[in-house]
């Protein structure tokens, strides 16, 4: 027997081993086929293809088997995970707080632009350069409408124009909510 054929013979029965779950290692097998008389199995009538086949199908088992005893897969049992638990939020309640509260005297001296608007009406420049003392203008509003109080821009009440001791007041009829409000 030739020098390849022997080897042959060795990888053949190494896979075999391997495919029916022996143990010897290649070298082993080559060594023992090597051998005069030795106990390798012979080479059957199998075509070279179904050979090859078989010597890559064992070899992916063990390259498989080899990257899990590396890793340390073969021998951990799966793992079970705990169930989930629903989260439990904190108590959302406020502490009661014993300070007092704070008196309107912080805001004493806070500024405010206030405004008071009579009416509205638009004017070309022309009519606006022709204004002299004694002209008038005319306003959207008719006499007895509410005026528009505004604070800082904002409108936040109606009122009633009244005369009191030959001085201009206002008088608030009707407070505007925030809903009520342009721009809010």
């Amino acid at each position: 027997m030739s020098n390849e054929q022997a080897e042959a013979d060795a990888m053949i029965a190494a896979a075999r081993a391997a495919a029916a779950g022996g143990t010897k290692s290649p070298a082993t097998a080559g060594s023992e086929a090597a051998k005069p008389g030795g106990t390798a199995a012979k080479p059957s009538a199998k075509t070279t293809g179904d050979i090859e086949n078989l010597l890559d199908d064992t070899a992916a088992a063990v390259s498989q088997a080899q990257i899990d005893a590396m890793l340390g897969n073969a021998a951990k049992p799966p793992v079970a995970t705990p169930a989930p638990k629903p989260y439990e939020f904190d108590d959302l309640q406020g502490q009661p707080n014993d300070e007092p509260p704070h008196s309107m005297d912080l805001l004493g001296d806070v500024e405010l632009d206030l405004r008071i608007e009579l009416g509205r009406t638009v004017m070309r420049l022309e009519e606006v350069l022709r204004l002299r003392g004694g002209s008038v203008v005319a306003l959207d509003k008719l006499a007895g409408d509410p005026v528009d109080i505004y604070i800082n821009g904002r409108l936040i009440a109606h009122g009633e124009v009244l005369v009191m001791n030959d001085n201009f007041c206002i008088r608030v009829t009707e407070l505007v909510g925030s809903s009520a409000r342009p721009g809010s």
